[in-house]
This record gives C-alpha cells, structure tokens and sequence, in this order.
C-alpha cells in the first residue's frame, strides 16, 4: 500500500493554516485528510477513526498540541501513531519536550511541500 493512501489529521486551530498544510499534503499526492480545529476534536476523531497520521500544530487552546501528543502516547490503540509536530518556535526547549514526549519529526513554520515531504519521508518512508 502507497504512504499517500494513508488517511492524515490535520489538527490546528486557524482554518487558513489547516487548508495550506491540506494544500500541501494534497500536492504531495495524500488524497484521504481529515482536519481537527483543536487538541479534544482530534482526539475524538483518531479514537474514532484509522489514521496513519497526524500533523498537528504546537500552539493551540483549550489542548495544545504537546497535550495531545501525550494523550495519543498514552492510548493503548493510538501510541504508534506517527505524530508530526508543526510550530511557528524553533526554541530548543520545545523540541526536546516534543522529544521526550514522543513526537516522531517537527517542522518549524513556514515550510514548503518539498520539506513537508522530507518530513514524511523521514517517519513513513518514500513517498510515490
């Protein structure tokens, strides 16, 4: 089976980020995505769904997205979740968080469809 036929959630809490990172995977070639406005939505919906990943961005209320990586760690079904961290901070305190949390790769916005690609590579391998 392709990496693209994966179902991904993109979870942020601006429409306009979520659409570019929807955007961006589609030119990749994902066809199945799935967005999430917050943390407790996308949690609802991967424990209610069969996603290969998540694309979550870092900055988000009521849960944020590190509070969400710990969640999906913790849940016996979802812990092997590939988990994509996005943040607009590259502070090297948040980056060993997600670590120690967990988060399989972090990308640091703005970022482009080729390093969106890298990224997924890295965690799912090749892509196409």
């Amino acid at each position: 089976m392709s990496v693209t036929n994966l179902q991904v959630l993109v979870v942020d809490d601006y429409a306009t980020m979520r659409r570019i990172i929807r955007n961006l995977l589609t030119q990749i070639g994902f066809t199945k995505i799935e967005e999430a406005g917050d943390g407790a939505d996308a949690l609802a919906k991967l424990r209610a769904g069969s996603f290969g990943l998540v694309i979550s961005d870092w900055n988000m209320e009521p849960m944020t997205g590190l509070q969400l990586l710990k969640e999906v760690r913790a849940d016996i079904r979802l812990k092997a979740m590939p988990f994509i961290m996005v943040t607009a901070e590259s502070k090297t305190e948040n980056v060993i968080a997600a670590k120690e949390a967990g988060v399989n790769n972090y990308i640091v916005k703005p970022f482009n469809a080729d390093t969106l690609k890298k990224k997924i590579e890295s965690v799912l391998g090749a892509i196409g």
